[in-house]
């Protein structure tokens, strides 16, 4: 049933002279087709979040808590398809895999604009949250293995850090997009439907552009198209390793592995602590408008675009490929947006969003950072589980409790104890990176 998500198998190699300008051209296709097609899953993962005040103001009978189990469902469900999925992504054809879970994802958030009796069950939201969070959990590991298979060791860093940009693209777009099916339908049920109406259309333009392996396309592996061969690196590593192999020869036992796992839970507490209760923060808290939030949400967006090239940048060149350094410098001015963030508790909104701004510019980076880590930590055909298993541990142990956790704290605590909380959890992630200071990408100009 599924035999179109197998792996290309590899083509009649091309002669010399169309190997560089075709490599150059596939590069390029491929690239914007990771990008757009990951930018569409945030166009339809964090929806929930946006149409929370309306669910709140027209069916009262639910707490900021109840609701925020909805998006718990999503992230652990998200964290467990990320790792496990990540595995099966490994082993299958990214051209199909990443359009297939961008496409169910749409199909789930038609239900959620278009039926609004669904709304009366707090538990048919928490379901329909968690399918989702399954099918979105299929993006990331075809973009990290597509990466690992076209781009080598030197240039992963500049190329990884541009392409996690669509992070923020997608981010940002998601309140704007939004608010103009809003405005087109007067009908906050938009804020679903005319989403994945837009995310259709881009998963069949990714089909269109997005390939498998460099082999599949009568192309040399990378590492011998840029002479770019990491440490230990041999003929074995272009083969499809067993999920045995995947999972207890390349991924559990590194410790390195799990202590940036760790790092990352703490990270993507903040990172979701912050982003997804802008909407209910800023409009319940402070009584700013859904523009007003809708504009703060797409700032603190977009203000990671240059926060994350730089980080790769500092990464590669300031620090010579290694990652925590750069992990930790930019968690301090996190740190600082965050207490700046809760101190204005009453204060004008270009204060909340200058410390949006600010969170948003630094707090990507890092997270960019730690599955970049995760590719270089394990041969390529194991990426997408590594990459996997440090998302699991950001959205299970991270945004998941963000989820409950920060509608919880907010409702016994009020927001001051989320901000507090949220302080720690910056401090941990710098703790947990310091493990890996001593770990750096490396690479050779021959093959060992």
């Amino acid at each position: 049933m599924f035999a179109f998500l197998r792996p290309a198998p590899e083509a009649a190699p091309l002669p010399a002279e169309r190997v560089d300008p075709e490599y150059k051209r596939l590069r390029r296709q491929i690239f914007i087709g990771i990008f757009i097609g990951y930018a569409a899953y945030y166009l339809v993962r964090k929806n929930f979040s946006l149409a929370m005040p309306d669910i709140l103001k027209d069916y009262p009978q639910y707490t900021k808590a109840q609701l925020g189990t909805a998006m718990t469902g999503l992230s652990i469900a998200y964290g467990f398809s990320k790792f496990l999925m990540g595995s099966v992504s490994d082993r299958s054809n990214p051209r199909y895999f990443l359009p297939l879970g961008l496409l169910l994802s749409c199909a789930v958030l038609f239900v959620f604009g278009f039926y609004k009796p669904l709304y009366l069950s707090l538990t048919a939201m928490i379901v329909l949250q968690t399918l989702n969070g399954w099918f979105n959990g299929m993006g990331w590991a075809p973009c990290g293995k597509t990466m690992v298979h076209w781009f080598s060791t030197r240039e992963r860093g500049r190329a990884v850090s541009i392409w996690n940009v669509a992070h923020n693209v997608g981010g940002a777009l998601v309140a704007m997009i939004a608010l103009l099916g809003v405005l087109l339908f007067h009908d906050w049920g938009a804020k679903f439907y005319f989403n994945a109406m837009v995310s259709v259309a881009v998963a069949l333009i990714a089909m269109a552009l997005i390939r498998d392996t460099p082999q599949s396309c009568g192309l040399p592996p990378i590492e011998q198209y840029k002479n770019d061969y990491p440490p230990n690196y041999s003929a074995k590593h272009e083969r499809t390793f067993s999920f045995r192999e995947i999972f207890f020869e390349h991924v559990l036992r590194n410790k390195l592995l799990w202590a940036i796992a760790t790092a990352n839970a703490f990270v993507y507490f903040v990172r979701y602590g912050v982003v997804d209760w802008i909407p209910v923060y800023m409009q319940t808290a402070k009584h700013f408008t859904f523009e007003q939030s809708s504009l703060a949400w797409a700032l603190f967006e977009w203000s990671a675009v240059p926060g994350t090239i730089l980080c790769g940048w500092m990464s590669d060149r300031v620090f010579k490929s290694q990652r925590a350094p750069a992990t930790i410098l930019f968690m301090i001015p996190t740190l600082l947006g965050l207490i700046i963030y809760g101190m204005n508790r009453n204060g004008p909104l270009w204060i909340d969003i200058a410390a949006l701004i600010t969170i948003g510019f630094f707090i990507y980076g890092p997270i960019m950072l730690i599955g970049l880590q995760a590719l270089d930590m394990v041969p390529k055909k194991a990426a997408g589980t590594a990459a996997g298993f440090t998302g699991f541990f950001g959205y299970v142990f991270g945004s998941a409790i963000a989820g409950t956790g920060v509608g919880w704290i907010a409702d016994h605590w009020n927001w001051s104890g989320v901000i507090v909380t949220m302080c720690v959890c910056a401090v941990l992630a710098m703790v947990f990176s310091a493990m890996t200071l001593g770990h750096r990408a490396t690479s050779s100009s021959s093959a060992g």
